[in-house]
């Protein structure tokens, strides 16, 4: 049988989502406790790879298993052999056809930044940090730029796999929280490091190292060097995978960030 999980993950203390030989990701940690509950060898299939220090809100696997378990033993049971960092959200038995990276339609990334003299101390390794001020209004429309399918070779890492660098981006907005900037990112796919390439320009627009048209040009460039360097991991969140309605299952609300920041997540729109 077939089981989708979703799970959320504090990735700071994690080399990322994919297994590694040394056991240091979270998918280690997952597939180790899934297999002591099913008493056999389990192997995940992700939504999305998440880098190096990268949360997640809402990240979505799939295995596959002959021990037939409640819901229960796959959530409360899996979560009492996980690290407390890491949390199985709910379980559910689904048909064969359903692929967690496949059938996924879309992404969603929020990245959460401070911006503020100061570095962070309660919020560390939560939240992505700059120290001067950033025009949002600027921002936002350099972003605007980035909206639809391009060629975003300038925003991708060196050592990136995909084999296309054509995607398309279906939403992009900036608002400010008070010292907060939460930027939120959604596509059918993101290139490694897409994200994080992204917001350093932003970034740099903001400051106004550079004018919001500079995006443009980036996009038109095709090339990486022309691009700021890559933002930190810290304020990046894997915050939904969309599905096709024929997966109602998977249509999930309102996960908080932060104390006292909430955004809307259906994933079902």
């Amino acid at each position: 049988m077939r089981i989708v999980l979703v799970l959320e993950y504090d990735g700071s203390h994690y080399c990322g989502w994919q297994s590694q030989p040394e056991g240091c990701s979270i998918q280690d940690e997952l597939e180790t406790a899934l297999t002591r509950i099913a008493q056999e060898k389990i192997r995940v299939i992700t939504a999305g790879r998440t880098d190096t220090g990268v949360h997640a809100l809402f990240q979505v696997v799939h295995f596959d298993t002959q021990a037939k378990r409640p819901a229960s033993a796959w959530v409360r049971g899996v979560n009492a052999l996980l690290p407390k960092n890491i949390a199985v959200l709910w379980a559910a038995e689904t048909s064969d056809q359903f692929h967690a990276r496949y059938s996924a339609i879309e992404r969603r990334y929020l990245y959460i930044l401070l911006n503020q003299s100061v570095r962070p101390g309660i919020h560390h390794a939560k939240v992505g940090w700059y120290h001067q001020p950033l025009e949002l209004e600027e921002m936002q429309t350099a972003a605007s730029y980035l909206i639809g399918q391009h060629d975003f070779s300038s925003f991708r890492a060196a050592e990136c796999q995909a084999k296309s660098p054509i995607r398309t981006i279906t939403h992009m907005s900036i608002a400010r929280h008070g010292n907060l900037f939460v930027f939120d990112l959604r596509a059918n796919a993101f290139l490694q490091h897409m994200v994080r390439n992204i917001i350093g320009c932003l970034v740099y627009v903001g400051k106004q190292k550079y004018p919001s048209e500079w995006m443009q040009e980036l996009l038109n460039s095709c090339n990486r060097t022309y691009a700021a360097p890559t933002f930190s991991a810290a304020g990046l969140y894997l915050a939904g995978v969309k599905y096709d309605t024929c997966w109602p299952m998977l249509e999930i609300a309102a996960t908080p960030i932060l104390p006292g920041l909430s955004m809307p997540m259906n994933n079902s729109k």
